[in-house]
């Protein structure tokens, strides 16, 4: 009933508050400078790049959704995480650090610990692949726009685009000086700058600078060390040059780079502990040194080591745009270098304490992790693209790319003998304490992805309102990992020596020699789709599409890895279907798209969750067949220059059809829903301009979203599975605010979560007394701010 009233309340609140709305502005082709005013862009002449080329999104045979930078930045995240809520079948799972955070489109993803394993999800700005998800998931520095393609999209965009493709598009350089500085400041000591300023360097080159910075205290009381955690500070810039040597060559070179230091994500104990058969709170000595639990609501922490995460990452990339007549060159050269490093409480208490002397016994070890991982890809994109003027359109190309990672983690525990006192905690180390020791151990392991691929597609226009699409792509992936880990004493959560001396002598039972454990593995790929678009009439289009998807194999490489997990795991492919009708409505002013899906994978990639050395890990596995269907509505309406409102609705059945469990792992049961897969997800945004005649118009906005329940623990166990389930919940963000005529000077209030909706972003099993660990999101509180902005 409380979801129920949510929703409800956000309908009204967005009826009678217009808000900012979702409406991308009409992006420029590639061969101009500037990208019109939002305000000047009829929603039906949206323009996308979902193809490799510049068509209106009503053309595209795609499910796309398309999210503009300012409704992006309407939503106090200018980020992938906040974009989940502007799309209903895209979702974001939240975890202690950017590199294990997940995209999930349409039910499916990929969620791994594995250095040696890819996202679902591909992730390409201004053209660039991005090889690790979490490269992703910092801030979007000046977007124009963000193009979500639903569904399979390897034929353009290659294997790691399984599940979808999110195409972020920033804003070009433009001709004239200008530019603008904004400030935000919000509750809870939270601060976003940035400044952008257009440079011209010539008649005809262009320079745009971006720089940013944006910091939080947090929203999580860590009472151990005394301080507010799960904040941040970020700052960065970017650079773009776009230069037209000749009347038929363009040439736009990027440079970007950030740095993150982040004391997130602190998980809040948020159940007490539990009875792993029944699923029942039990009595365990771990209660006496936390936090009193309180499930979504919990805002408290206890831990000695604060959870953060330190990044930095930039890149550089040259495109080239040759045009000779009948058809577009276009290459992409590009290099990324990406340093991670996670360091992560994972006892979740203030010390290491002694456990009961009678049974049962509760073991509460500190257990403290320090992983760093570096990474860089260079890439390397070639295609050639027709004029669009033609009996057949095509685009064609090819890629490589090579992705290299290593990391370096350190565990270090402290643990303590039986206790004398059966019922009292005893700090590890204080006086009267058992014995103490310090297990600790360090592995280094990395992977080497090398891919290349050849890839086409065509449309055929067999007459004016019918056409045939087709298209191919073959991949030849080869993987190299490896792995050495030393142990200093064995402890809570380390596994013995592991390198390739154990694993040659024994599997696992062998002596250490020093070297690296090593293996590696190819695969061929032939993938592809085939598909028809047929004009109902001058407003409506229709399509059916079949996609071929494919994911290159990987293995599960990570610091506990032993013997047993050494196998490779094997390519995962999917067959896809896909219905649509793209209708322009209204003379323009009303998009009303609709599409249909169905996909059944096939060698599903996926975590599998297991006890290590009584440490819950996740193995990645093959996990044999799962699919997914539903219906998505994407609407966008402008009846005035001044008024307009966007949204969708999505319904998702994405669920086991067959686990293929590993050796001795217990089965997922057929029908069990996919992690982060709720099966109603919507989003409702308007905005509004009162013209007043006067010097400043008046800005009026809302944005609501809803979405059901959807598991986080991807589990065979029954009890984890309804333990680790996420509500159902909605969201009402308001906002107003006042602006020059000539927008010049703008100062907006807004209101996020207005009703004060507490959630957990994520769930996890394996704290304290096997209590359950909640990810608790800046957005599960109501908070405020005002953002003013200057522009010249």
């Amino acid at each position: 009933m409380k979801a129920l009233y949510l929703s409800g309340a956000a309908l009204f609140a967005l009826v009678a508050s217009p808000a900012v709305a979702q409406v991308a502005p009409a992006t420029a082709p590639a061969d101009t400078a500037a990208t019109p005013a939002a305000e000047d862009a009829a929603p039906g002449e949206i323009i996308v790049t979902a193809q490799k080329r510049s068509e209106r999104l009503q053309d595209v045979p795609v499910a796309v959704s398309v999210v503009s930078g300012d409704a992006l930045a309407a939503q106090g995240k200018v980020s992938l995480e906040g974009a989940q809520y502007l799309v209903p079948t895209l979702n974001f799972l939240k975890s202690g650090t950017t590199l294990n955070q997940s995209l999930f489109l349409r039910g499916v993803g990929t969620a791994t610990f594995s250095i040696a394993g890819e996202p679902s999800v591909s992730t390409v700005v201004d053209g660039v692949v991005f090889a690790r998800a979490g490269e992703a998931f910092g801030d979007l520095v000046d977007i124009d726009q963000l193009e979500v393609l639903r569904g399979p999209q390897g034929t353009l965009f290659g294997k790691n685009a399984s599940a979808g493709v999110i195409n972020i598009i920033s804003k070009k350089p433009t001709r004239d000086f200008g530019g603008y500085v904004e400030a935000g400041f919000f509750t809870k000591s939270e601060f976003r700058g940035r400044a952008v300023v257009n440079l011209p360097l010539g008649e005809n080159v262009r320079s745009r600078v971006t720089g940013f910075y944006n910091s939080y205290d947090g929203n999580i009381y860590n009472r151990a060390v005394d301080k507010t955690v799960n904040g941040f500070k970020h700052y960065g810039g970017r650079l773009q040059i776009d230069a037209d040597p000749t009347s038929t060559l363009k040439l736009s070179f990027i440079a970007d780079y950030h740095r993150n230091d982040d004391d997130c994500c602190g998980e809040v104990i948020a159940t007490p502990p539990i009875n792993t058969a029944t699923g029942l709170p039990t009595t365990n000595i771990s209660s006496g040194a936390l936090p009193t639990p309180r499930g979504n609501e919990g805002r408290e922490i206890s831990q000695d080591l604060v959870t953060r995460t330190k990044e930095t990452g930039y890149g550089f990339s040259l495109q080239g745009d040759l045009d000779l007549g009948s058809v577009t060159l276009t290459s992409i050269t590009a290099y990324r270098n990406y340093k991670n490093t996670e360091i992560r409480d994972g006892d979740f208490l203030a010390q290491a304490y002694s456990d009961r002397a009678t049974a049962p016994r509760s073991n509460l070890n500190q257990l403290h992790d320090f992983g760093p991982q570096t990474g860089d890809t260079f890439s390397q994109e070639l295609r050639l693209t027709s004029s669009g003027r033609n009996f057949i359109d095509y685009v064609v190309g090819a890629f490589y790319s090579r992705a290299k990672s290593e990391r370096i983690f350190t565990r270090n525990d402290v643990t303590c003998d039986q206790a004398t006192a059966p019922t009292t905690l005893i700090a590890c180390g204080s006086a009267g304490a058992p014995a103490t020791t310090f297990p600790t151990g360090t592995a280094d392991f990395g992977s080497t992805f090398d891919n290349l691929a050849f890839f086409g597609q065509g449309t055929v226009n067999v007459a004016e309102r019918f056409r045939i699409i087709g298209g191919l792509r073959y991949s030849s992936d080869h993987l190299d990992v490896f792995h050495k880990r030393v142990t200093g004493l064995a402890g809570p959560g380390i596994q013995p020596n592991f390198d390739q001396g154990v694993y040659n002598n024994g599997l696992g039972g062998g002596i250490s020699n020093g070297i690296p454990f090593t293996a590696k593995t190819s695969n061929d790929n032939l993938s592809g789709k085939a598909g028809v678009q047929f004009d109902v009439s001058r407003d409506s289009t229709a399509y059916a599409s079949y996609s071929r998807g494919y994911k290159g194999p990987a293995y599960n490489v990570f610091f506990n890895l032993t013997a047993t997990g050494t196998n490779v795991i094997a390519p995962e492919t999917s067959d896809a279907y896909e219905l649509g009708l793209k209708n322009t409505l209204a003379g323009g002013k009303l998009v009303l798209n609709l599409a249909a899906f169905y996909a059944k994978y096939h060698n599903f990639q996926a975590n599998n969750p297991d006890l290590v050395a009584g440490v819950v890990v996740t193995r990645f596995t093959n996990a044999g067949e799962v699919s997914t269907r539903g219906v998505e509505l994407d609407a966008i309406l402008r009846p005035a220059r001044d008024f307009s409102l966007s949204g969708g609705v999505a319904y998702t059945d994405a669920h086991v059809d067959q686990f293929n469990a590993p050796l001795g792992a217990a089965v997922v049961p057929s029908g069990t829903p996919l992690g982060f897969a709720p099966k109603w997800k919507g989003n409702l945004s308007a905005d509004y301009r009162w013209r007043t005649g006067g010097a400043f118009d008046v800005t009026l906005g809302a944005q609501g979203s809803y979405q059901s329940k959807q598991l986080s623990l991807f589990s065979a166990d029954a009890v984890q599975r309804r333990l680790g389930t996420i509500k159902g919940y909605g969201l009402v963000n308001l906002s107003a605010g006042i602006t020059s005529t000539d927008d010049h000077y703008r100062l907006t209030f807004q209101v996020r979560n207005l009703f004060d909706q507490s959630f957990a972003a994520s769930i996890i099993n394996g704290g304290p007394g096997q209590a359950y660990r909640y990810q608790i999101p800046r957005d599960a509180d109501r908070y405020y701010g005002v953002t003013g902005r200057v522009s010249f």
